[in-house]
């Protein structure tokens, strides 16, 4: 690999903010690899990306530690090294706290908040030695809830306090920030047969304070920033983004 080509790591890239990172860092001509455990989806994506030469697929269950060595491993015999980490990959299981079992209770907090840390932990030693950065893609559920969504709201809670822990202990070597999106339309962005349950609609629109439901390219432009030297005085962040939404009054 060409020293002057960075490398990117996405987990959960094969569907909704992850699929497009994936495609926007390609776009961009980054070496691009993309983790995650849905291998019909990661299909769709080794089809679209069949000629670019930078794009690696490699699956992987981010909770589970030995997936995740020889991930990154692959990862850094396929491109030589990595600059950037987006944690992205995650799982929900939205039922009410009664009908909640413990197993799904540690499949999410596994996904969500194991994974990043482990992602982190066997990728720092290669960040370190590109001065790269770690950005973890929590949730406005972190902040603010609606019923039945214990397990997904506390994952992201942990992953916004999470990052500026990773941020403190890495420090100066590697930065680390968060992003917490709010309600970003995904449906071009999911594998195929999948079908959208709530097609956006003027209504839907009309809630934001910006006028308008977030797309991928917000979130692709704000992780672009956050990897680049221009956000170099940036670590241990949380960028919330979702049009206004959490600071909206609504009695």
């Amino acid at each position: 690999m060409s020293e002057s080509i960075p490398t990117i790591l996405i987990t959960g890239g094969a569907q909704g903010i992850g699929r497009a990172l994936c495609g926007f860092f390609i776009s961009k001509g980054y070496s691009v690899v993309c983790a995650d455990i849905d291998e019909t989806a990661g299909a769709e994506l080794l089809l679209q990306f069949k000629n670019e030469a930078q794009f690696l697929w490699a699956p992987c269950n981010v909770a589970n530690e030995n997936q995740v060595q020889h991930m990154i491993q692959n990862s850094i015999e396929r491109f030589g090294g990595l600059t950037t980490l987006i944690n992205c990959a995650a799982v929900n299981r939205q039922k009410p706290i009664s009908e909640l079992t413990l197993v799904e209770w540690s499949t999410v907090i596994a996904s969500n908040l194991t994974g990043p840390f482990l992602c982190s932990k066997y990728a720092a030693p290669f960040l370190k030695q590109n001065g790269g950065s770690i950005i973890n893609i929590a949730s406005t559920r972190a902040l603010m809830s609606e019923a039945n969504t214990e397990a997904y709201s506390a994952s992201k809670g942990g992953l916004i306090s999470l990052t500026h822990s990773l941020a403190i202990s890495l420090a100066p070597d590697i930065r680390v920030n968060c992003i917490s999106p709010g309600w970003i339309d995904v449906s071009e962005f999911k594998k195929s047969g999948t079908e959208t349950t709530h097609p956006i609609n003027a209504d839907d629109h009309a809630l934001h304070p910006s006028g308008r439901v977030g797309t991928t390219q917000d979130i692709c432009y704000l992780v672009d920033f956050l990897a680049s030297n221009k956000a170099q005085f940036i670590t241990g962040a949380n960028y919330i983004i979702d049009g206004g939404m959490t600071r909206k009054m609504i009695y």
